[in-house]
């Protein structure tokens, strides 16, 4: 996690985030002057930004909207005040309506963005002025810090080579708090191709297996925000182990993001909601999957499973039964 410090000073009204990340200091320029690098971490897991509007210029505008898995919207939009190619831009944060204006209600926030070379790669230093100890109250409240945390922390996938930072790491687990989980693959194949195979029956029947010796028996994908997906699965030559999976498309904005919710078929009760996010660089993906679960024991029954070794039996026959054919 690149995050080193947050802090706050009511006295001066001012918040202060400090990232260390190990790339080179145009590298990160990059990731906060790019609009598609910054929809890549502009935003906590599950929310990711869209940037609509980015004129990297004093004086120019950028809009961007960040989108829940439920579909929830919060927009913002930044006027930049000035700009030291390569060492700092300053902007006018505020957030904005359905048409990407200034909402008066939230105060607008001046922000400094300074980033400088350190012995292990490079370091961001951003400063948020407030212009009363209610705004920066209010921040807080809304979740400011933890929110900035949790999005600096993707930075690291960003400023690295994506073959370097993921090649040959497999199927990777975090645990972000109590009911979130995120999971991450290097998948050696386009993006359009990894997309197909996550929503074409032919294709999902031949990888999406879990251990081997087991077979697909139904594989119905979604199609449309609204409908409803199916799938089950048995072990060769032993029925009665079948079981399956539903649940909703809530989501959809091929071949970028797809969230879902899952439940097990047949059995009651709350399930979890799936974001799925595929991510191309020099003809590899970068598959995440945040998984949002309803509470921190069924997070843990679920994993003790072997979830994540049956999904690494999966992904690996993706790259060698779909991909390489």
């Amino acid at each position: 996690m690149p995050v080193t410090d947050i802090t706050t000073d009511a006295e001066n009204l001012t918040m202060t985030l400090v990232a260390d990340v190990a790339a080179p200091v145009d590298r990160l320029w990059r990731a906060f002057t790019q609009p598609a690098q910054l929809e890549r971490f502009w935003g906590p897991p599950g929310w990711p930004a869209t940037f609509t509007r980015f004129d990297f210029t004093p004086g120019g505008r950028a809009q961007y909207a960040m989108s829940s898995p439920q579909g929830e919207k919060s927009r913002g939009t930044w006027e930049f005040i000035a700009i030291d190619e390569g060492r700092s831009f300053e902007v006018l944060d505020a957030f904005a309506d359905e048409n990407g204006e200034p909402m008066e209600q939230f105060p607008a926030m001046r922000m400094l963005f300074s980033f400088e070379t350190t012995e292990n790669g490079s370091r961001l230093t951003n400063v948020t002025y407030f212009t009363s100890a209610e705004g920066l109250e209010q921040v807080i409240a809304m979740g400011a810090i933890e929110g900035s945390r949790l999005a600096m922390g993707q930075l690291d996938a960003v400023v690295q080579d994506l073959r370097a930072y993921a090649q040959g790491q497999g199927t990777r687990v975090e645990l972000l708090d109590d009911t979130h989980v995120r999971i991450t693959r290097f998948i050696d194949g386009p993006r359009e191709l990894v997309w197909r195979a996550h929503h074409e029956t032919e294709l999902l029947k031949k990888w999406m297996l879990g251990p081997d010796g087991w077979t697909m028996t139904v594989a119905e994908p979604a199609t449309d925000v609204g409908g409803t997906f199916r799938y089950a699965w048995e072990q060769e030559g032993a029925p009665e182990t079948a079981f399956g999976f539903e649940g909703e498309l809530l989501q959809l904005d091929a071949p970028r993001r797809e969230v879902t919710t899952e439940r097990m078929s047949g059995v009651e009760g709350p399930g979890t909601v799936n974001d799925l996010q595929l991510y191309e660089e020099d003809g590899a993906t970068l598959l995440t999957l945040l998984i949002e679960y309803p509470d921190k024991e069924t997070r843990d029954t679920v994993l003790a499973t072997g979830m994540a070794d049956g999904m690494e039996d999966s992904y690996a026959r993706l790259e060698a039964e779909v991909l390489s054919k």
